[in-house]
């Protein structure tokens, strides 16, 4: 279930620093490794702990066994569901103190340098987070099989749509993405801008395009903001975005930095006009992280079945938050339910507070539909962990396509 070496830091911490992922406690007895304690608990030569379920102690046992090395295994104690971390020898007690101070100690370095280096608000939450016991750390409720091959039947038919895997320089992420949407039973075609601007490929041969992630034009014109500008001053480039968002038979998605360029095009994607722009994270730094989102009921074709499902997913930006033109537009925004979804805290609950919301975007906001449903943009990146092994937390539950995968194949079952 858990692993940890000892090289940095000796037993102790490795000890602590598992119990702060695991957001739980542990009692350990050091009676079988030695009689001095400051030996046993310090020293960083080769060792390790690892944490197994007690139905599987002795197959872990047998296996240590068949490779001759059963004497050097040692059982310390299990963990706890309390806030403690206590080791002792015996029955004396070398150390009893709540997880939550020795992870505040231990954080309390990073979190002094981190409010010098970015916004000191932002640092004080994470600080805050990590102290708080009552922490359920991540999470996942599906409602939804992600295993269930919703576009299998449209595959079989033989018929591979075409999307569009838009590129511009700085643009990352495209590979993952034409995989996921090739699992789906697309046909995935790179289509760099100068494709389109030399004429090579012309948007009214897709049946379905997505603008992908990274830092196009180097972010230098706003985020997504020089991409979006190739396209809004260029007349012939205009027209054809133009006409591929006012088709009925199209979808469209944007993600991260697509994501940032679909909404600075917004004045040519019909049902849009509430749509906010984004801007510099409130931390003041690129936020690369697993965060919590929830899935709400909206009109998105994207997102049909999914709603009242919340799962972690790839965060990779410096400029997602989410400013509106006027408050007017948040309110119109939720009044048409195109909030998609939200970042949510490990209670589930939406959240503006960081880092589990690590743009500071108002309500928690991370993806928005435009009113037909056919346009989708999101500043996570679902195609980073479409597959379950991709996700650095996921249920031991999920096979091998992950949580993720269903807005590819519903994109798939929308076009028929």
């Amino acid at each position: 279930m858990a692993y940890h070496d000892r090289s940095d830091g000796g037993l102790i911490v490795t000890l602590a620093e598992m119990a702060f992922a695991g957001h739980c406690g542990v009692a350990v007895d050091i009676s079988a490794l030695g009689d001095n304690d400051l030996a046993v608990l310090f020293n960083e030569e080769l060792g390790a702990v690892i944490q197994v379920r007690d139905s599987d102690l002795s197959l872990v046992r047998d296996v240590f066994a068949k490779h001759n090395v059963l004497h050097l295994v040692k059982e310390l104690g299990a963990v706890t569901e309390d806030d403690e971390i206590e080791i002792t020898r015996g029955n004396k007690v070398l150390l009893n103190e709540k997880r939550s101070d020795l992870r505040g100690i231990w954080a309390e370095l990073t979190h002094q340098m981190q409010r010098l280096r970015d916004n000191p608000e932002c640092a004080d939450q994470e600080f805050a987070a990590k102290k708080n016991p009552q922490d359920k750390g991540f999470s996942a409720h599906l409602t939804y099989d992600p295993s269930e091959d919703i576009a299998a039947p449209y595959i079989a038919t033989g018929k591979r749509p075409k999307v569009a895997v838009l590129r511009e320089q700085g643009v990352n992420s495209h590979v993952e993405m034409a995989a996921a949407f090739d699992r789906a039973g697309f046909e995935a075609i790179d289509v760099h801008m100068s494709d389109l601007h030399n004429r090579r490929y012309d948007l009214q041969h897709f049946n379905a395009l997505v603008a992908c992630g990274g830092f196009s034009y180097g972010d230098v014109l706003g985020a997504g903001g020089g991409w979006a500008k190739s396209i809004l001053f260029n007349p012939h480039l205009r027209d054809q975005f133009s006409q591929f968002f006012e088709r009925e038979d199209t979808l469209a998605l944007g993600i991260c930095n697509g994501c940032q360029m679909l909404s600075t095009l917004a004045e040519i994607i019909p049902g849009t006009e509430n749509w906010p722009r984004f801007v510099r994270n409130k931390s003041e730094r690129f936020e690369a992280r697993a965060a919590l989102v929830r899935i709400n009921e909206s009109n998105s074709l994207w997102f049909q079945g999914m709603a009242g499902s919340h799962m972690p997913i790839a965060v990779s930006h410096g400029e997602g938050r989410v400013e509106f033109k006027t408050p007017e537009n948040l309110t119109a925004l939720q009044a048409q339910n195109l909030i998609v979804a939200q970042y949510i805290n490990n209670n589930l609950n939406p959240t503006e507070v960081y880092p589990v919301n690590p743009n500071g975007s108002a309500l928690g906001i991370t993806a928005l539909s435009n009113t037909n449903g056919r346009v989708a943009i999101m500043m996570p990146h679902p195609e980073r962990v479409f597959r379950t092994v991709s996700n650095s937390w996921h249920p031991e539950e999920w096979g091998e396509d992950g949580a993720w995968m269903r807005i590819f194949r519903n994109a798939r079952v929308v076009l028929g």
